[in-house]
């Protein structure tokens, strides 16, 4: 059976930026088509008359506000996923963000490789938000059991795995060694009374643990 791929849409005005991710974009076999807009104008021309099943979206751009160009591309095409890029820390941002119906946004200065697993995670219907930002003003999580005895990075370690990554790029992410990825797994297997990896997934999807 063939994975579904996907159309992504990078939004900045940096082409450098917008081509250096690109070419990483192009050689991962989840992505179909990578496309590029450099104003709020052609990101909302592009996502509507492409269209595209993902945004990598610049906060700040040359005539616009992307929490602005989110909404529209959002009443335009609603199953559109967007990822807003900052450059700064500030909660509010993140806040206002995802109000808008953003779902993420990371700071412009995130890892690449990290960058393109939060697309993914992106276009797998999770919400990505930069682990930079305190958490806490986002408001409480109510998280169900058996997920409640997990920890916080294991809980991180899980939204992880059902974003489809691997052992490394979790490692690569949370900059861990993937020996300590492999324990901290088998931890999260032992609390939920799962077999491994697929069963894992599965009851963190049935249970909507993280929702778009």
């Amino acid at each position: 059976m063939t994975s579904k791929t996907y159309d992504l849409l990078l939004v900045d005005d940096h082409p450098v930026l917008r081509r250096g991710l690109r070419a990483m974009l192009t050689h991962a076999a989840w992505v179909q088509n990578v496309y590029e807009a450099d104003t709020a104008a052609d990101a909302l021309k592009a996502a509507v008359t492409t269209p595209v099943d993902v945004v990598a979206l610049d906060l700040l751009l040359p005539d616009g506000n992307g929490i602005d160009v989110a909404r529209a591309i959002l009443r335009a095409t609603p199953d559109t996923r967007i990822l807003i890029l900052t450059s700064t820390e500030d909660p509010a941002v993140g806040v206002d963000a995802l109000t808008a119906g953003a779902h993420g946004f990371l700071v412009k200065d995130t890892d690449p490789d990290v960058l393109v697993s939060a697309l993914h995670g992106i276009a797998h219907r999770l919400r990505i938000v930069d682990p930079r930002v305190d958490p806490s003003a986002f408001g409480p999580a109510k998280v169900p059991p058996p997920f409640d005895r997990l920890t916080a990075r294991e809980m991180d370690i899980l939204q992880r795995l059902v974003a489809c990554e691997s052992n490394a790029q979790i490692a690569r992410h949370f900059h861990l060694s993937e020996n300590t990825v492999r324990n901290l797994l088998t931890n999260v297997y032992a609390t939920l009374s799962v077999n491994g990896r697929v069963e894992a997934i599965t009851l963190a999807q049935r249970a909507r643990l993280f929702p778009p």
